[in-house]
């Protein structure tokens, strides 16, 4: 079995699986040949429910954003509120009852406090904006109370726990999700029409990333992110945040729905882009200009799919730079992008050697889920797409159907963060992806939004 492809966890699984035979989610494995389990992720679904009882963790900027939305929404209740910061819980509180609905009980006695909330609160789903190293442990408490979880991105930066994740969430029979807002932004559903409809031809090449100047961010020690963002810069090199760009192109290229990501090279540029921020922000004796930091300035890692399709996947939040997520789709009929400006060349249709403004399709291709989208919804956070992902979810629930992005989405999207990393430590030698649906993306039917 190749190092690069199988963690700890997969090695004990197909040893015992090989001896004995092992249950997982339910189903049985047993005989297994080589280093991968072969059947198929347990599917489940739960009865609709007439209101969702909500839980939330974590409600600095973030996650007040979400509760505002959830508010909004039709058919939810919010019961509980959790965060290590008293204030916050209150405030929340109080925006609960000052929209009608009965004063959800509040959670702050320290960082575990999650913990107690899922044990003693009647809910349907905890949903958690929390620093990232908490995400594994409130959807693990969430799910072993018999609650759904619902987190923001990544879901989780180790394989180890993205596997844990997979196999609690089989074993429990609860939803484990991530709150990617970016796959239901309009141009991206827009191209996902295109590329659903063979607008563009044989699907090649897609290209995104995560392109953003959060240098005030990394050192303002009093906001929300400054405080657990920069630990991660100055002990992690790879694509750090990867989900962003990927869910988009993951929905486009059918993965894990016909085709899968099978391996990864990733390289990072050398780190002195916050220090010399450091140096002209804070004058250079300042002991922040010496700070070490792992992570290099800019993170390029190029994936290549089983069908064939590759992927470059970005990732600079070091550098000055208007913000993008790239957000490219490249077919043999056609192109797509979406930034720094929304443009298409179709063949046929798009005059030779010319880009249009992609609008100029816009009547053919929005996908009908924008076109009937409220004014309600438009007013979220990051030009709705905060509403909508948490709506689409919602109704999911409510519906008695399965999540948009499932656990195996969720990991998947997450799990380049870990597997750059090992790359860029090993010089750039390829790493394969593990395959949490054990061989089931084969079969599954591509992404259907209504």
């Amino acid at each position: 079995m190749k190092s690069e492809h199988v963690s700890r966890r997969d090695f004990l699984r197909v040893s015992t699986a090989a001896g004995v035979g092992v249950v997982v989610g339910g189903v049985a494995l047993s005989g297994c040949q080589g280093s991968t389990l072969t059947a198929a992720p347990v599917a489940f679904s739960h009865k609709p429910l007439e209101r969702v009882k909500v839980g939330f963790v974590g409600v600095g900027g973030q996650g007040s954003s979400h509760v505002k939305n959830l508010l909004n929404i039709e058919g939810v209740e919010v019961c509980a509120i959790c965060d290590i910061v008293e204030d916050r819980v209150s405030r929340m509180q109080d925006r609960v009852e000052k929209a009608g609905q009965p004063r959800p009980t509040g959670y702050s006695r320290g960082e575990w406090d999650f913990k107690r909330m899922c044990a003693e609160e009647d809910l349907d789903i905890v949903f958690n904006a929390t620093p990232w190293r908490w995400h594994v442990p409130i959807c693990l408490a969430a799910m072993q109370n018999g609650k759904h979880a619902a987190s923001e991105v990544p879901i989780a930066y180790t394989v180890e726990d993205c596997w844990q994740l997979v196999e609690t969430s089989e074993k429990t029979r609860r939803y484990c999700t991530m709150l990617e807002n970016c796959c239901y932004d309009r141009v991206a559903m827009m191209i996902l029409t295109m590329a659903q409809q063979g607008a563009l031809g044989t699907l090649l090449h897609a290209e995104c990333g995560y392109l953003h100047d959060l240098r005030l961010h990394k050192f303002n020690l009093h906001g929300n992110e400054g405080t657990w963002r920069t630990e991660h810069s100055r002990k992690r090199n790879g694509n750090l945040y990867p989900t962003h760009g990927i869910g988009p192109v993951a929905w486009w290229l059918d993965i894990y729905r016909g085709d899968t990501f099978d391996y990864l090279v990733s390289m990072s540029s050398k780190s002195v882009s916050l220090n010399e921020f450091a140096a002209e922000k804070f004058g250079p004796d300042d002991p922040r200009v010496k700070e070490k930091f792992a992570l290099g300035d800019i993170n390029s890692s190029l994936i290549r799919t089983a069908q064939g399709r590759t992927i470059i996947v970005k990732h600079d939040t070091n550098t000055p730079r208007p913000y993008s997520r790239i957000n490219l789709l490249q077919g043999a009929k056609g192109i797509v992008r979406e930034w720094p400006k929304p443009l298409i060349h179709i063949e046929g249709r798009s005059k030779p050697h010319t880009w249009q403004d992609i609008d100029e399709y816009k009547e053919e291709y929005t996908h009908p889920f924008w076109r009937d989208l409220s004014q309600e919804a438009r007013k979220g956070g990051h030009g709705g797409m905060d509403y909508i992902v948490s709506d689409r979810l919602i109704q999911a629930l409510r519906q008695g159907v399965a999540p948009d992005i499932s656990v195996y989405d969720a990991v998947a999207w997450s799990v380049i963060g870990p597997l750059s990393e090992q790359s860029v430590a090993r010089k750039s030698r390829p790493v394969d992806f593990p395959d949490f649906t054990r061989g089931a993306w084969k079969t599954h039917n591509p992404i259907s939004i209504v």
